[in-house]
């Protein structure tokens, strides 16, 4: 028997991948589909960044365009990237989705949100205009993009997230989830965070991008930016994160692994153009996204786990 030829094992290796693709993909419109059929008042958690886009993608392949069962909700700091912000409207518009924004500036006028100083991230203030939300509109279940490769406390957490009355997360109180069964019984006031695609790893959902040719905000791509190097990262240099004293401004071929708050988020060095390129990039990263790209999480008040018990994504 003649060995295969290169031809032959990246035909395989193309199938083997999209296999894997496919039964991510099953699971995760699966759960949306639950969730739809579970709760009375869901809602999924919108970014516009590239893992609720990917979500998004999946929702509109288990409902269709125009279809999607619940809104999409924007917690939106104040200090978002334009790029991204500008991209989540032109996507729920496409899908005609109801968006639903609520801002951490308007937490912050009611009084419920004090700043320590105004150059503080709001990222970590999220938490609050979330709750707002939910209570609001009375939401039972918030459909988010988290994975469980992003950050140890991730790990920790189910599919179907329960938290109390006050919107808090208990690490030990999570139920079993066996055979894709879920126990998803509340007592008023209560809540769920579902995570439809916590089996997806950063390569899987770049895989997937790249395989559905999803379209995502310019910042996920190579392209030249100012910043500064600060504590082993690259800081962008703009109005909110300017260059301190004695810092030296450089220009960089940069893209961003995660978007989020201006103040606390940063590029990495990268000529990536496309997803494609990103892929075979992250199949040389050693650090988290998070770990590599996210100020904030870099002190113990602003750790994860701390957050998510506070009622966080």
């Amino acid at each position: 028997m003649n060995a295969p030829t290169a031809t032959e094992l990246q035909a395989l290796a193309h199938a083997v991948s999209n296999a894997h693709l496919d039964a991510l993909e099953e699971e995760t419109i699966f759960i949306l589909r639950e969730v739809a059929a579970t709760f009375e008042r869901p809602a999924l958690l919108f970014s516009g960044g590239k893992d609720s886009l990917v979500m998004l993608k999946c929702a509109e392949k288990a409902f269709g365009v125009g279809r999607i069962p619940y809104p999409l909700l924007m917690i939106d700091t104040g200090h978002n990237f334009v790029e991204v912000t500008d991209f989540r409207d032109s996507r729920a518009k496409e899908l005609q989705a109801n968006l639903i924004v609520r801002s951490v500036e308007d937490s912050m006028k009611r009084g419920t949100v004090r700043l320590a100083h105004p150059g503080e991230s709001r990222n970590v203030h999220q938490s609050v205009t979330l709750l707002e939300a939910i209570e609001e509109f009375r939401f039972d279940a918030l459909i988010g993009g988290a994975r469980r490769d992003e950050e140890k406390a991730r790990a920790k957490e189910r599919i179907f997230s329960h938290r109390d009355s006050f919107g808090q997360w208990q690490p030990k109180d999570q139920r079993p989830e066996l055979w894709t069964l879920f126990n998803t019984k509340l007592q008023p006031g209560e809540h769920f965070r579902v995570f439809p695609i916590s089996n997806w790893t950063e390569l899987d959902v770049w895989q997937y991008i790249d395989r559905e040719n999803i379209a995502l905000p310019s910042l996920y791509y190579a392209h030249q930016r100012e910043v500064v190097e600060r504590k082993g990262l690259l800081v962008p240099v703009t109005p909110l994160t300017p260059a301190r004293a004695g810092e030296e401004v450089v220009k960089r071929e940069v893209r961003f692994r995660t978007v989020g708050d201006i103040t606390c988020t940063c590029p990495v060095t990268s000529s990536a153009a496309n997803a494609a390129e990103v892929v075979v990039e992250t199949l040389g990263v050693e650090v988290s996204e998070r770990g590599a790209t996210r100020m904030d999480d870099k002190t113990s008040e602003a750790s994860m786990e701390k957050r998510k018990k506070d009622g966080y994504f």
